[in-house]
């Protein structure tokens, strides 16, 4: 436990004025490029560590941990707004936040994100301050076997976030995992189903699949209503306060915060795993265990609340690796880890001896900035709500631009538009009919790690499949991955008996 003169020093550090306007900025700056489809948290610090090269230590960590932690509750706006995650880690709950919008709850979708989120991200930074040191040592013991029973469960989670048949989800999840095979195969470095194509080489980027997914599918509906004025669907009223009813919400839902929090605290602090994984097997869960999981995907407060605090308390969580053993929980502490070396902070075991202030002074970062979410957060979707007011024959174009852009940055190719155009339409198309999209993301964001953790695992056992099941950790896994099939293949088949005989 450090000592008082080393919090009060690391206090002093925080409260200088330039480290506070610093995050301000960078917190501004974060939920800009968060609301834009298609730019990612790790895109916004990349862009802000030129920036870095000119700051003292305290400031440039200040900017880092305020843009990022801005920019994914960010992605949650244009997801409730125009049925666009602005991050990977919003896909996830997207559908219930734009139906909520539809349902004239804009407000409550919103303001449920924002606290929420406010709360998982405090959550991540407890955790972070008391236990880092033990967390990160248990996720050092993740090796290729633990990462695919993890990947494994993440791709179980497909039957439970969909709302439909499980059976139409079964299969957008294998088209999912079919688009993930595109590109070199991870053992061989052999190309597989490019065709010819050297676009193709690198595989299919899934932030364009995921805008035309989600993003083209609704303007081709919103085209569709103005060719047939009769089912114009007007947007709901919205006005009103931001945070009416959403005390009421957090206090019905204190366990799912709860756990939704520590998933992501625990699966932010497995390195790659990050806060995409951390919502999706978030909500997942939620519905798992949900006296209504029928409402799910058709604008259910309930699922938002676990994922919206799992993937802002993955933001702690992935810093604990970084931080005690300079292994990087995810992209964006990969660029940490470098801006750390770069400032003479070497980080590992030694740093919490060498520049203790420091680390207790990024701690104190953290719980600024997370604060902080809460007056930005809400003059952004103040700002934000007036998109609604705009004319659909003005909107669609616009959207269409921004889904454009958004493909384009991603690969800095035309060919990413193209991916976007392509997946879009036949995100379109399986909607039409009633298949789920979401498990087709889930397929492209967990395909390849389960390959690449399935084959190097094979060839470190020789072959052998027991191996999956001979170390704790992934045994345990592995019997908990078992019995979810085993209980789902059950339910099933009660269902369709009980059915069947009335």
């Amino acid at each position: 436990m450090a000592s008082f003169d080393i919090i009060l020093q690391a206090l002093q550090l925080v409260l200088d004025p330039q480290v506070l306007l610093t995050a301000l900025l960078a917190g501004a700056f974060g939920m800009f490029v968060g609301a834009m489809p298609g730019l990612t948290a790790t895109m916004a610090v990349a862009l802000l560590v030129p920036l870095t090269f000119f700051m003292d230590p305290i400031p440039a960590l200040a900017a880092i941990v305020s843009a990022s932690g801005m920019a994914i509750f960010a992605g949650d706006i244009p997801g409730a707004l125009l049925r666009i995650p602005g991050t990977p880690a919003s896909a996830a709950y997207v559908e219930d936040s734009y139906r909520l919008t539809l349902q004239g709850r804009l407000n409550e979708a919103l303001g449920t994100n924002l606290i929420v989120s406010c709360i998982g991200g405090l959550i991540g930074i407890g955790v972070l301050i008391v236990a880092a040191p033990m967390l990160a040592e248990f996720a050092l013991r993740f090796t290729s076997y633990e990462y695919f029973w993890l990947a494994t469960l993440g791709l179980s989670c497909a039957i439970f976030v969909s709302s439909g048949d499980p059976l139409k989800a079964g299969i957008a999840l294998l088209i999912g995992l079919t688009l993930a095979t595109v590109g070199l195969d991870p053992t061989t470095g052999v190309p597989r189903f490019t065709f010819g194509q050297q676009d193709l080489l690198a595989g299919i980027e899934f932030i364009p699949a995921m805008i035309g997914l989600f993003a083209l599918a609704e303007v081709m509906r919103g085209v569709i209503r103005l060719h047939a004025k009769s089912t114009t669907v007007d947007m709901p009223p919205y006005n009103g306060p931001l945070f009416k009813g959403v005390g009421g919400i957090v206090r019905r839902h204190p366990k799912n915060i709860a756990r939704g929090s520590l998933m992501g605290v625990l699966i932010g602090a497995l390195p790659g795993a990050g806060a995409d994984i951390a919502a999706w097997m978030s909500y997942a869960v939620s519905k798992r265990f949900s006296r209504t999981p029928q409402k799910y995907g058709t604008g259910h407060v309930e699922g938002l609340v676990d994922a919206s605090a799992a993937n802002n308390a993955a933001v702690g969580g992935s810093w604990i690796p970084a931080l005690v053993f300079g292994i990087p929980g995810d992209s964006v502490t990969a660029i940490v880890i470098g801006v750390l070396y770069m400032k003479g902070m070497n980080p590992g075991p030694t740093v919490f001896i060498q520049n203790p202030q420091l680390i207790y002074a990024v701690f104190m970062i953290f719980i600024v900035t997370t604060l902080m979410m809460v007056p930005l957060g809400w003059t952004a979707v103040k700002a934000a709500k007036q998109v609604l007011r705009v004319p659909p024959r003005v909107l669609l174009p616009i959207v269409m631009s921004l889904c454009i852009v958004g493909a384009f940055a991603m690969t800095n190719s035309v060919f990413g538009i193209i991916i976007m155009l392509a997946i879009g339409l036949l995100g379109w198309l399986m909607e039409e009919n009633g298949f789920p999209v979401a498990p087709i993301i889930l397929g492209l964001v967990l395909g390849p790690m389960f390959e690449r953790m399935f084959m190097t695992s094979m060839i470190k056992s020789n072959g052998d499949l027991l191996a999956f099941f001979e170390r704790p950790i992934a045994a345990g896994l592995g019997i908990c991955v078992l019995l979810i099939w085993g209980l789902s293949i059950l339910g099933a088949v009660r269902g369709r008996r009980a059915a069947r005989d009335h």
